[in-house]
């Protein structure tokens, strides 16, 4: 039986990927510091995954176990399975080099030749690319060339609302009908897994901006903005016109932009559009927007969710009035549960939003957006 060792037991990790996995014949064992979670898993040796659409399932996921992702198990864990995937935040993936890398090392000594892929399943661009750099600066040169021969650290873009849960049973997860997860075929090493749900793609570039250019700006902004007019769901949000009306032509705003950038048929980039809008108005999912609102600094980063698509489509000559709502909105997200709002404000109150949004975006006072942005900024205090 295929092994897997999914970093992060969290909803995306348990409703998502892992379920994938376990669906496909794999065992999966859920590595993460939380130890009453690592526990459940263990004892229970279940949980459900409940598909709230149109068309709501449940499916059983039984074929699991856990372990301490900064204990001593991990390491063997690593050595001997077939892929390692990951869903704890691109902020936590460095912390993780470590315990690969000696996995790796242990696999080397052992004399495992089988290939093992490694996949960042993070909301970010090359990510996995970014781990494979702090494993290997871990490893030595013979433990590189091994590597180089036998482990595959493949990019992806993956996209499934996976809202936190509210069930008797604190391991059941809830998720969208909807989901993808496109695999960079290039990077894999061995023969493609058949996992219901990925696709290895050619051209992961364009999946990673289409989904960061609409669903994951779509979903910002909409949080951004319906946090601001009091409501605490992005479904909420998305049925009050004042937010809804922005969040749509935001959307079609920045996909003008990808259908340049990458060539994308316009029709069709069009209904993917409406087919992502439409998303947002699943009567089942109860999003909250701190959650998807949260750590606004780095959705504020020059490659992420509000600014790339931006300077995208600006860079074209094409409409942006709708996307400079997402990074001036962002600016006024008050969580106080949330680490990097809190640093935003602090950052704010001393020394002014201009010279936040400068720090945050990489955005000059040259910048034609950057007057724009903060303009909008005032306004919405208003």
């Amino acid at each position: 039986m295929k092994q897997a060792v999914m970093f992060g037991a969290g909803n995306i990790g348990r409703g998502f990927i892992g379920a994938l996995l376990e669906r496909s014949g794999w065992h999966v064992t859920f590595a993460d510091v939380v130890e009453p979670l690592l526990e459940a898993i263990n004892t229970n040796k279940r949980y459900t995954v409940h598909i709230l659409d149109q068309v709501c399932e449940d499916w059983e996921i039984r074929n699991i176990s856990a372990v301490s992702s900064v204990g001593p198990d991990i390491v063997p864990a690593i050595a001997a399975c077939d892929l390692v995937t990951t869903a704890v935040g691109p902020l936590v993936i460095p912390r993780i080099a470590k315990p690969i890398a000696e996995g790796i090392r242990a696999r080397m000594a052992a004399g495992n030749k089988e290939p093992m892929n490694v996949v960042c399943c993070e909301n970010g661009i090359r990510v996995t690319s970014k781990l494979k750099e702090d494993v290997l600066a871990l490893l030595s040169d013979e433990e590189r060339a091994f590597v180089d021969q036998y482990i595959g650290f493949a990019d992806c873009a993956v996209d499934r609302i996976c809202p936190k849960p509210a069930y008797d049973d604190p391991l059941d997860a809830a998720v969208e009908q909807y989901m993808e997860w496109d695999v960079e075929r290039s990077a894999w090493k061995g023969e493609p897994i058949d996992v219901k749900g990925l696709t290895y793609v050619d051209n992961l570039m364009a999946c990673l901006e289409r989904k960061l250019f609409t669903l994951n700006s779509g979903h910002a902004i909409c949080a951004y903005l319906g946090s601001l007019r009091g409501h605490q769901t992005i479904l909420e949000s998305i049925q009050d016109p004042a937010v809804g009306d922005v969040v749509h032509a935001a959307m079609r705003e920045s996909g003008e932009g990808l259908i340049r950038e990458f060539s994308f048929d316009p029709d069709a980039h069009h209904a993917y559009v409406e087919r992502i809008f439409s998303r947002f108005h699943n009567p089942h999912l109860k999003d909250e927007v701190d959650r998807v609102g949260r750590e606004p600094i780095r959705k504020l980063s020059p490659m992420d969710r509000l600014i790339k698509p931006l300077t995208t489509t600006f860079r074209y000559g094409l409409p942006v009035d709708h996307l400079l709502f997402g990074a001036a909105a962002a600016l006024r997200f008050d969580c106080p549960e949330d680490k990097q709002s809190v640093e935003m404000h602090q950052k704010i109150a001393a020394e002014g939003a201009a010279a936040a949004l400068s720090a945050y975006s990489g955005l000059t006072a040259e910048d034609p957006l950057f007057g724009r942005i903060l303009d909008i900024y005032r306004a919405l205090g208003v």
